[in-house]
């Protein structure tokens, strides 16, 4: 169910402003307010991802810390606020988390049957806001979140870039606490993560909020570019590929099927009706003006659509993919939102 987890502390669930009965929720707290005043207000999202690539041996993790420190150019800030920096300073990173113990503990000999994909050594994360942020102030909010969340648990490692418009800063955690616990990161675990981040970033002075996608509107990430460039350069992937398949079944009149089209509407509709109740509540909060924004904020969401129906429209609109794929061109759809349900609020 689509939420907006705000500080780290509590949820607020959308779609359970809309819905009926007892789980319908008829009040809002002032840490949700401030964090729907800054959703509508469209403040910058921050930005926190898993790196899945590498970090399950040692020469990989090698060169990932080679990468971040640039060579040896740039400063590695450490959990005990050492700042390593110079050629070999990953190898005293290595030797000093003792991961090759890891190793060890993963030897097929060691283990009563050999594991195809063994657990990773390490977590690689990286945190990012858009470009004209301080970096300054990106790393800060950095260091604070990875003292509170992981001070004398886990060991870590971090690096400001700033060589791209958007200040971003890497993490490399290791993934067994200093107990022998092992970090696992879930999709819970990455919002928490967002929130304390936004929090971390609004105590350096920085407007930062943290919001899922689907609240805002959003499905999918966008692909533009990514299926222009395919169709460009003329090979196939798995976007131009789609691209061919979905004009195909657009010449021949036929719906592409995908499994979760039902889902994903039904989650549009539910966040189209949970901000329209919600705005009605706020009203009778007496907070009219949030209010107002609200509804407005709702209608102009974005249409909810699947990668399918999203290609589909791309191809509809854009006479240069559309020609590659040879589709007819076709008007293009309603820019107004259909997930805007009835005022569930009274």
């Amino acid at each position: 169910m689509p939420t907006i987890s705000f500080d780290g502390r509590a949820s607020l669930d959308i779609a359970s402003y809309g819905r009926k009965g007892p789980g319908r929720r008829d009040h809002v707290s002032s840490a949700e307010v401030d964090h729907i005043r800054r959703t509508v207000r469209r403040t910058p999202e921050v930005m926190v991802k898993v790196l899945s690539h590498g970090g399950q041996d040692l020469k990989s993790i090698g060169r990932h810390f080679d990468y971040l420190g640039r060579n040896g150019d740039l400063d590695i800030e450490t959990d005990d606020v050492r700042a390593l920096t110079g050629k070999g300073a990953e190898k005293a990173l290595l030797e000093d988390w003792d991961l090759d113990v890891g190793v060890l503990r993963r030897r097929p000999d060691l283990e009563p049957r050999k594991v195809r994909n063994p657990p990773k050594l390490v977590h690689k994360l990286m945190f990012s806001m858009p470009a004209g942020t301080p970096p300054d102030k990106v790393f800060a909010a950095v260091k604070n979140f990875a003292r509170e969340e992981f001070g004398l648990q886990h060991r870590y490692a971090m690096v400001l870039h700033t060589d791209e418009p958007h200040p971003h800063a890497h993490m490399v955690i290791k993934a067994m606490s200093e107990h022998g616990v092992r970090l696992n990161i879930k999709k819970a675990t990455l919002r928490a993560w967002r929130a304390q981040f936004a929090a971390q970033l609004r105590k350096q002075g920085i407007a930062a909020n943290a919001t899922e996608r689907a609240v805002r509107g959003f499905s999918k990430t966008r692909k533009t570019d990514g299926i222009y460039r395919a169709a460009r350069r003329g090979y196939s992937s798995h976007l131009s590929e789609r691209a061919r398949s979905i004009a195909q079944d657009l010449r021949d009149g036929v719906t592409p099927y995908e499994p979760g089209r039902a889902t994903v509407h039904k989650t549009g509709r539910q966040v189209g009706n949970g901000w329209q109740a919600l705005g009605g509540l706020l009203e009778a909060q007496g907070l009219a003006d949030l209010a107002r924004e609200v509804r407005r904020f709702n209608e102009e969401l974005p249409t909810v659509r699947t990668e399918g129906e999203w290609v589909a429209t791309e191809l509809r609109n854009r006479p240069d993919l559309a020609q590659r794929s040879s589709v007819p061109l076709y008007p293009p759809p309603p820019r107004t939102n259909p997930h805007v349900g009835q005022d569930l609020s009274r």
